[in-house]
């Protein structure tokens, strides 16, 4: 490793973008590695010389030092446990020494606090540090080519960088020990490498790689351009090459589709076959992986790099696709297929390599440059590192609402005088609630409005003042109730100390300030967010969970829910329906569209004045709840639970004006649930809108039942659904598709996993694969089976209301099929 001195800008202060943190155990202490992207690029930031830090109550403090001895040291703190226990820290300039003494301490029945904290991520947060980051001087030197910045202060900035990205994806054998290719497209020139079918070594080792390279290079075409196309020898020259070739691109992000679950991965263990350094990082510094406890899902971190996988990133936006495969939501989003449209995609990958191998590295290609394309479009670079910027985590860490939420209040907790409680430490006999559902009124409406609380939980944690501090606050400094806001299950939170609601009010600010710029991505990272504040204090995988705080919330929204309920009542309005933040209201005697919109901003309108006056004069508090007036449904469907005269819950149906045309909305339907058959979801489309309208149905219900009968719609007949454990698991009540699946392995060895999608269709000998219905090898189709499971539940849902029936229509057609 060489250090040199450098010249770069002077400037008073230097501003840059967190991408990567580190951390390890040096000599003198801690050392924090930083990597961040600034104005003048990639710079590494080193921090020497840091302590790790747990607490202990201050009554322990003796038998502490007999434990951990005189290498570590011991100070008072301005702190108190969540029950007012005094405090002291314990510090270790060695962050393994300090998980050790975690150990011999606890194991000795000492309680101690906050030492599952990263160092890192201590550092940050004790800064109020998100993303955004400004040090008091620039790098001096460089090391590895890279600038080199070491020792500086630092503290918050709103600095956004501009990042290179590549989207990379590559092709391997079915069973991923052969690599056929890797490609990469982005902010770098197209570029596939490719090992040469005629060439290739199934299995190598270091001496069979020799030191001669093969190379050749040509240009094909694509769709979007044209790509270099680089032939090797062997396998393990062609990743080298790759691994080269990144270094010299240099980019900030790597993005992919399952990049880390798959091709990543698989890259890791090609190296460790072949003995390559797995130089993916900065300075080629390997990456770190850590699997999850369950599930066996792989994390990665790559110094100085961001991995953004789409798949996850489209979830964690709650984007929502039939199926997340790369061809389906390409399809969806762009309107693009896929080059290989092939059943058994996996037997013709291989079939191109060895057949036709230019057009695998036109597919190879494709594949990055439609993970490209979804990103562009639906801009989820922005939206991560907008997250990053507003939680404090890595830019590629998806889900971790928990570590989000402690990230933002620990250091606010510090400040107010408390150190954070241990999981599982608020235990309470309390339980719970969720939000509140009304009973449904079934039938079928027309003009049925849908009044919704705009973020009805984050609004009762503003109003309420709902929040651990301030609840641990009422009770150690004994206020009175009139210091208190009340809560449930005998929960007080204090008026003057609370950290939560202010945290909601700078989000809900920066939200209103991303929509009036049109900040699409940033508004949706701040909404998601904040909406999972109450899921965070709600679930028993967070340290903060208290269930006499959660049902504060919860049991609020309840009240809240009511009350608004009776209010409509009262005004003249009937109420046939609510869920958790909406009501649903029925105008039976308007008879116009505008008529019912203008009820609708009316009714929002009273009751947002109706709920400040409330709060005011119960709780002398501001009311932070806003109801909109969100949908008219010019006709409006809810159905019975099947089987019942009861109303069912969370499924309906209705028809909305959107840009002067009608359209059909379904929640919990057929319609929208992916375990039914494309046959039912589009009958009951449909039928439905016939029924809304008016039009004439039953010949439609007549002709789909005579088409089905004649075998004329069998690629409407399929089902999909994925193993949820794997195929072995199954022994009491085997569900349709395992058994398709188990009677596929049986048959021709194919292995289904635990999270693969099984394609079946039902015959007269039961749930059979797709594949066979494909091959010609498989039973009739049992389509009276149908008829029965998939046309009469749509229909006589909706018919039943109508005063029709399923049989009285479908009779004919079905006695002729017998």
């Amino acid at each position: 490793m060489s250090t040199t001195q450098a010249v770069f800008p002077l400037y008073t202060m230097f501003e840059a973008f967190i991408l990567t943190r580190e951390w390890k155990d040096a000599p003198k202490g801690v050392r924090l590695e930083l990597w961040v992207s600034s104005d003048i690029g990639p710079v590494k930031v080193l921090i020497d010389k840091q302590e790790a830090v747990f607490f202990i109550a201050a009554d322990d403090l003796a038998d502490a030092q007999e434990i951990l001895g005189v290498t570590w040291r011991y100070a008072p703190v301005s702190l108190r446990s969540w029950d007012n226990q005094v405090l002291y820290a314990c510090y270790n300039r060695s962050q393994r020494r300090l998980r050790d003494g975690l150990r011999q301490l606890t194991s000795r029945g000492l309680q101690v606090w906050e030492g599952d904290i990263r160092p890192p991520e201590r550092f940050l947060m004790e800064r109020f540090i998100f993303a955004g980051i400004r040090f008091d001087k620039a790098p001096t030197e460089s090391e590895n080519g890279f600038p080199v910045l070491q020792q500086a202060r630092c503290k918050a900035s709103s600095y956004k960088p501009s990042l290179k990205a590549i989207s990379l994806d590559i092709e391997t054998s079915f069973d991923a020990r052969t690599l056929y290719s890797v490609a990469a497209v982005g902010d770098c020139a197209p570029v596939v490498f490719m090992v040469h079918p005629n060439k290739r070594c199934e299995d190598e080792s270091e001496s069979e790689k020799g030191e001669d390279r093969l190379e050749e290079t040509q240009s094909i075409d694509t769709e979007s351009g044209t790509a270099a196309l680089h032939w090797f020898d062997s396998q393990a020259e062609c990743l080298q090459a790759f691994f080269d070739w990144l270094a010299v691109q240099d980019p900030d992000i790597l993005m992919g589709w399952n990049v880390i679950q798959f091709d990543l991965w698989v890259l890791e263990q090609m190296c460790r076959r072949w003995g390559l350094k797995y130089s993916i990082g900065r300075e080629r510094q390997e990456p770190s992986w850590r699997q999850a406890n369950q599930g066996g899902h792989q994390f990665i971190t790559v110094p100085g790099r961001i991995v953004l996988d789409g798949i996850e990133l489209l979830k964690a936006a709650f984007y929502n696709f039939e199926s997340f495969a790369l061809g389906a939501v390409a399809s969806e989003l762009l309107g693009k297929e896929k080059l290989i449209q092939s059943d058994n995609r996996a037997e013709e990958i291989t079939r191109q390599y060895r057949e036709a191998p230019i057009e695998l590295a036109k597919y190879n290609v494709q594949d990055c440059e439609l993970v490209w394309d979804i990103f562009s479009k639906t801009q989820l670079v922005d939206f991560a590192l907008a997250r990053s910027q507003l939680t404090g985590l890595s830019a590629d860490k998806n889900g971790g609402s928990v570590a989000a939420f402690e990230y933002a209040y620990l250091p606010l907790l510090h400040r107010a005088g408390f150190a954070a409680p241990n999981l599982g430490e608020l235990q309470s006999s309390v339980v719970a609630p969720g939000g509140y559902v009304m009973d449904s009124k079934p039938g079928l409406y027309e003009h049925v409005l849908v009044l919704d609380f705009k973020s009805l939980y984050p609004s009762i944690i503003r109003s309420f003042n709902i929040d651990p501090c301030a609840y641990w606050q009422a009770k150690h400094l004994a206020l009175s109730d009139s210091e208190c806001v009340p809560g449930f299950n005998e929960a007080r939170f204090s008026r003057q100390h609370s950290l939560l609601p202010n945290i909601i009010a700078e989000l809900w600010q920066a939200r209103e300030i991303a929509k009036s710029e049109d900040n699409q991505p940033l508004s949706q990272a701040i909404k998601i967010i904040m909406n999972s504040f109450y899921g965070v204090l709600g679930s028993p995988g967070c340290r903060f969970f208290d269930p006499r705080v959660c049902s504060s919330i919860t049991l609020r929204g309840h009240e809240i829910l009511i009350a608004t309920k009776h209010w409509i009542e009262t005004s003249g309005h009937r109420v046939i329906y609510g869920d958790t933040d909406s009501v649903f209201v029925h105008l039976p005697e308007v008879e116009t569209d505008e008529e019912a919109n203008n009820i609708g901003r009316d009714l929002a309108q009273k009751l947002n004045d109706f709920w400040t006056d409330r709060l005011q004069q119960d709780h002398r508090i501001e009311s932070y709840l806003e109801i909109e007036f969100e949908t008219h449904f010019s006709r409006f469907f809810m159905p019975t639970i099947r089987g019942s005269e009861l109303g069912s819950k969370k499924r309906y149906a209705g028809m909305v004006k959107r840009n002067g045309k009608e359209e059909m909305v379904f929640k919990g339907l057929e319609n929208v649930r992916t375990d039914w058959t494309m046959l039912a979801r589009s009958f009951q489309e449909e039928l439905y809108r016939r029924v809304f309208l008016e039009e004439p149905y039953r010949d439609y219900v007549e002709n789909k039942v005579k088409a089905v009968l004649a075998g004329e719609l069998d690629n409407e007949l399929v089902y999909r659904k994925r193993l949820r454990q794997e195929l072995s698991d199954y022994r009491h009540n085997i569900p349709p598709h395992a058994q398709a699946a188990s009677k596929r392995l049986q048959r021709d060895g194919h292995v289904y996993k635990q999270g693969d999608w099984v394609n079946y269709v039902l015959t007269v000998n039961g749930p059979e694969p797709l594949e066979w219905l494909e091959q010609s090898c498989g039973s009739p189709l049992d389509y009276s089976l149908y008829v029965e499971r998939q046309l009469k539940p749509v229909a006589d849902a909706i018919l039943s209301m109508a005063g029709d029936s399923f049989d009285d229509i479908a009779a004919s057609q079905m006695s002729l099929f017998h």
